[in-house]
């Protein structure tokens, strides 16, 4: 399996897991009991995936009489300890021959003799992501289940066949999956995609429950858990109390609360206008022949395999008001702007003379230094900055530093990305997605690129909430710190975690409730919330909320650098990472210590000022960025997959679809809660020819309007002379009919192009604002000269 070496024949016979879930996080104690079911001894490794919203802080493992306990030490010492540990080779080897691709948890066990049994403890804590529908959700991959013996193989050949197995006996001995819940909102209920246990209440106002596993059925993809709460999720408050044995002041000394925020976005705000900053990152290698002009490409037959056309499609999509720019990256990175523009009729037309002169570019790949370059400049107010990367070449080794710079600026920008599936870092662009809570899009062999695309700014333009503030009232006496502040914007069905400590003496002690409130803005509307929630902290002594803050706090650390007069901070911070296992840019990744000087055999440095028993001895264990090609992440599984299918579709398209295929792929993707629309796919985009619909998007304007020119009566089909004299009467302004007509056009040919919904909104948009338009009259004429019948919703009104 992907966690324990590459034998399957260690295999994991027990599994207990006890998970704590108050609002949106989660503390998970797991046991996991394996054996070598072999004859020979095994060597064994122990991989677990991590991401940007996970802290593992306890892991030891028990080999026969040997006991493995994880460690975390500054840096520099560990460093040290790091050259003397033997075993350090196994895990280069898997960070860059391994299968495996991202940020994992990784430990080298050593030789597990025949029939040998290990037993692994691992806890960490976890933010929960918040689901549309307002659920919690919690996952556990399936490689950590027990296996169940099965009385058949496998059928492949339909995807319906991929639910499960048929199972000849049950596993629940082995397997002990308990769920505590707790929320001072109330537990509604829990959807759980395996069997479990009726939920039952533990407390009267039924604030906290119980559910358990009953078996683990097999699943190819994660044990996916949804809580419910009662009320609304606008806003949630967890409050943690002080650890007794910290002094009072510093970050474990204080108690903190998790403020988790949903905004309340509408689906449409009326007058709200479309603001925003849209940068389109483009990979050289993508373009063919940086000499061919743009109007060779705008009748080609095949128009949409290249990047021109995506970028064209995409300009023309934008509304007027807000910000763009284009940036193509090589071995350098050029912009067409210094800095972002407003999108008016002039820049429009600069950036799509400018699309022609991107010269192809074979060598390397600095998105590293493009991402640097973009995020130091300053954010335009009120324009949430969002990001569309395309793809296709390695971008060296620098997974690692990209992700760096994602996570650091994570709350002030979104990113979809676009890799073709030739592209060698295709899980990079799933993380830089799902890391800014954007969309990740597999382009195969760019035949879709251009539809894709354009559907992805459309949920680009969906309302946000932008300029959120929180507001807090305490008692009198307390005050509050922010750790983790609100982020500038938060995207339509996303929430955001705020960190806060609470410090100082309340001058009441029977005062024990305080009040946030929210306020953001959606457009020209404002929303404002407010909370009450009790300083009765809550009684966890395992302090997941302390431990998740604390990670916050080391990273902005980090990232702002510290004066003088702060260093106490610093090393007040370091010192709470180091007691409670969180890993920090501050501190080594993990390393183990074994009591058994036979199963690791080496020594320590002699300068080493960490005290050991003379019977321990070093082991290799850390955090390591793997750069395999299949994902580690849980939450990328299921689109690898769907994406691996989708592409055997691909190959096929040349012939008919596979009905039945799609249909069970669509079922498939809807049971993962995956977003997959073949209305937009390769397949349906092939049956349209492109040129006659590029040639008239390219004619219109930056503000939604066509000019009644003669390229455009000649692209509709027509002749200029038809077109003028088919115009409703002499007050019907040329532009007005010109729009009707293209908006008529385009309107027709929808079916093969769902994706220009954009373009025609922004017609509709440039009508509305005319005045005296005789719409009815103007759509009638236009159905009689294109020979169609379009009705008046078509505008819109």
């Amino acid at each position: 399996t992907w966690f324990f070496s590459s034998y399957p024949e260690v295999e994991l016979e027990t599994v207990t897991v006890n998970v704590t879930i108050q609002d949106f996080v989660a503390d998970v104690v797991s046991e996991l009991v394996c054996r070598n079911m072999q004859q020979v001894s095994k060597e064994t490794m122990f991989i677990f995936p991590v991401d940007s919203n996970t802290v593992v802080h306890t892991f030891h493992a028990t080999i026969g009489d040997s006991c493995i306990e994880a460690m975390l030490l500054e840096k520099e010492e560990a460093e040290k300890l790091y050259k003397t540990t033997s075993g350090m080779e196994n895990l280069k080897y898997l960070q860059d021959q391994g299968d495996l691709w991202g940020c994992v948890f990784a430990c080298f066990l050593g030789m597990l003799p025949p029939n040998g049994e290990v037993t692994i403890s691992l806890c960490y804590v976890q933010e929960l992501p918040l689901q549309p529908d307002g659920a919690a959700q919690f996952c556990w991959p399936p490689e950590l289940l027990p296996r169940r013996k099965c009385t058949r193989c496998l059928c492949f050949s339909h995807l319906s066949h991929l639910a499960g197995w048929i199972s000849s006996e049950e596993i629940s001995e082995n397997l002990h999956f308990s769920i505590s819940l707790k929320s001072a909102h109330g537990v509604s209920h829990v959807v759980i995609n395996s069997n479990y246990t009726p939920l039952q209440y533990t407390a009267s106002d039924q604030t906290s429950a119980q559910v358990s596993l009953k078996s683990s059925s097999w699943m190819q993809d994660d044990l996916n858990l949804l809580v419910y709460y009662k009320g609304p999720h606008t806003l949630s408050a967890v409050v943690e109390r002080r650890d007794s044995k910290a002094s009072p002041g510093s970050l474990l000394g204080d108690p903190v609360v998790m403020l988790t925020v949903k905004p309340n976005i509408p689906e449409v705000v009326p007058g709200a206008g479309h603001f925003g900053e849209f940068l389109f990152l483009m990979d050289c290698s993508l373009f063919q022949d940086a000499q061919v002009p743009l109007e060779v490409f705008r009748g080609s037959a095949h128009p949409s395999i290249c990047p021109q056309n995506t970028l064209l499609f995409l300009l023309k999509s934008l509304p007027l008001g807000c910000y763009f720019n284009i940036y193509s990256f090589g071995d350098t990175f050029k912009a067409f702007y210094p800095q972002s523009v407003e999108y008016t009729q002039e820049s429009m037309e600069h950036a799509v003379g400018c699309i022609s002169s991107i010269c192809p570019d074979q060598g390397g790949c600095d998105l590293l230094g493009l991402l640097r370059s973009i995020y130091s400049t300053p954010l335009f107010h009120g324009h949430p900055r969002q990001l569309f990367i395309f793809t296709q070449r390695k971008i060296s080794n620098e997974e690692e530093a990209i992700m760096a710079e994602v996570y650091r600026y994570r709350d002030q920008h979104r990113c979809f990305s676009f890799p073709t599936d030739r592209c060698v870092n295709f899980h990079l662009s799933q993380a830089i997605a799902l890391e800014t809570k954007g969309e990740c899009v597999c382009i195969h062999s760019r035949m879709d690129m251009a539809s894709k695309a354009v559907k992805c700014l459309q949920q680009a333009l969906q309302p946000v909430a932008s300029g959120i503030s929180l507001h807090w009232d305490l008692p009198p006496g307390l005050e509050v710190s922010l750790i983790r502040k609100a982020p500038e914007m938060i995207f339509q069905g996303h929430q955001s975690s705020i960190y806060a400590q609470i410090h100082g003496q309340a001058q009441d002690e029977k005062l024990d409730e305080a009040a946030v409130t929210l306020q953001y803005h959606v457009g020209s509307q404002f929303f404002i919330y407010t909370l009450r929630f009790s300083l009765s902290s809550s009684s966890d002594d395992r302090l997941p909320v302390h431990r998740m803050a604390l990670m916050y706090l080391l990273w902005e650390i980090a990232w702002e650098g510290t004066s003088r007069t702060e260093k106490d901070t610093q090393q007040s911070a370091v010192k709470s990472s180091l007691s409670l296992g969180v890993p920090s840019p501050f501190t080594s990744t993990m390393r183990l210590t074994s009591t058994s000087p036979l199963l690791f055999p080496n020594s320590l440095p002699p300068d080493s000022s960490v005290l050991f028993y003379p019977s321990c001895n070093l082991v290799p264990c850390q955090l390591l960025w793997l750069r395999g090609f299949r994902p580690a992440l849980f939450k990328f599984t299921k689109f690898w997959m769907v994406q691996k299918y989708q592409l055997c579709l691909e190959m096929l398209g040349h012939k008919a679809p596979d009905t039945e295929a799609l249909t069970q792929l669509s079922a498939y993707c809807k049971a993962l809660n995956i977003s997959w629309d073949w209305a937009i796919s390769p397949l349906a985009t092939r049956l349209c020819d492109f040129s006659q619909l590029r040639a008239v998007v390219a004619l219109q304007k930056a503000n939604g309007s066509w000019a009644l020119t003669t390229a455009l009566a000649s692209t509709l089909g027509l002749s200029k002379a038809d077109v003028e004299g088919q115009r409703p009467s002499e007050d019907v302004q040329p532009a007005v009919w010109a729009t009707v007509l293209a908006l008529v056009w385009l309107h027709k040919y929808k079916w093969k192009v769902p994706w220009s919904e954009l373009l025609e909104a922004k017609a509709c948009r440039w009508l509305q604002d005319q005045a005296e338009v005789q719409l009815d009259e103007c759509l009638g004429a236009a159905n009689s000269l294109l020979d169609c019948f379009v009705e008046p919703t078509v505008f819109r009104m």
